[in-house]
């Protein structure tokens, strides 16, 4: 399968992730996926070995994104590929489609902005000055940086991601650029490398669809996150049972689709991790750039991006002191 993207607009660097099955190493297809019943309907249970297939899967994929500097240019990393490179980088289109401002843009650090994404988590978090915050699958660093400026020199940022290129990436982008608020460190969202009761404010962008145990990733952020904490997420979710055949393609599954969950389940899985205010809104618009992302076969008929909310209570103690304070 060869996904083509259209001619009118040049592919962000989530196309790179668009190409053939041969691209993507002799060993492709993911194997071991059998659904189940279970609290989330229709949602795949994988076996370990075919867990951690879908993670080398996915963390090869996007080795290969960051090294080639997102898609800086018309074909290829370089900016003269196809001659003259465009006025307004593919990164920049890419991005202002899923919702951020062009002075945000304008803020980030060179190398930050990948153009991947599908939406902009930080637009709904209302970070507050001094918070901490965690950003899972940070990427190159784009919403962890504008989160860094929304805490302030009194809040701090840690980036979480399992891809030890990007972690480089980003590190390298937060040296350069003098933030000394925001840290990133390697691991997977499955097993969050924070502590209990840590975090305040969990953003994470178009990742956690990629992750073949969501229910574990719920109950890390659980964990982390402070009494009263809040979740404020941009995912790809399901509107619509996803054809077989797509569950098992590592082309859709590295581009943010096979993985997705339906909202249903999605609401009961952050329910069972102890979750409570939970809100997740389609956004009908994304189907626009999501078609762009497998264009011909259809996905955004069973596909659209969705801001995620959710809240961790207080325990019933501490909020009955901020009361008595």
């Amino acid at each position: 399968m060869s996904v083509t993207p259209p001619t009118a607009e040049p592919p962000a660097a989530r196309d790179r992730l668009h190409a053939t099955k041969d691209d993507l190493g002799p060993d492709g297809g993911m194997q071991g996926v059998q659904p189940v019943d279970s609290p989330v309907g229709d949602f795949w249970a994988r076996d370990p070995v075919s867990a951690d297939e879908i993670r080398r899967q996915v963390r090869a994929d996007y080795t290969l994104v960051v090294q080639a500097g997102g898609s800086s240019g018309c074909c290829g990393p370089s900016p003269s590929c196809c001659g003259e490179a465009p006025t307004v980088s593919i990164q920049t289109l890419s991005s202002l489609r899923l919702g951020y401002s062009q002075a945000e843009l304008d803020l980030m650090p060179e190398g930050a902005n990948l153009g991947l994404g599908c939406g902009n988590p930080g637009a709904i978090a209302a970070l507050q000055s001094g918070e901490v915050v965690a950003d899972l699958g940070a990427g190159a660093g784009i919403d962890a940086f504008l989160a860094a400026r929304a805490v302030g020199p009194t809040g701090h940022v840690i980036g979480v991601d399992m891809t030890p290129e990007m972690v480089s990436t980003a590190r390298r982008n937060a040296v350069a650029s003098g933030f000394d608020n925001v840290e990133f460190r390697l691991g997977e969202i499955e097993h969050l490398p924070l502590g209990d009761a840590t975090v305040d404010v969990i953003l994470s962008n178009c990742v956690i669809n990629l992750s073949p145990d969501k229910p574990q990733v719920f109950r890390e952020a659980f964990r982390v996150l402070k009494p009263g904490g809040r979740l404020a997420l941009s995912d790809v979710v399901a509107t619509a049972d996803l054809p077989p055949e797509w569950r098992d393609d590592p082309v859709l599954h590295s581009g943010c689709m096979a993985g997705a969950a339906k909202i249903e389940d999605l609401e009961t899985m952050l329910a069972a991790a102890g979750f409570s205010q939970i809100a997740i809104q389609p956004k009908d618009q994304s189907k626009e750039f999501i078609r762009d992302w497998a264009p011909g076969r259809g996905v955004e008929e069973y596909l659209v991006s969705a801001t995620i909310e959710a809240v961790k209570h207080m325990a019933k103690d501490q909020s009955s002191l901020n009361t008595a304070e």
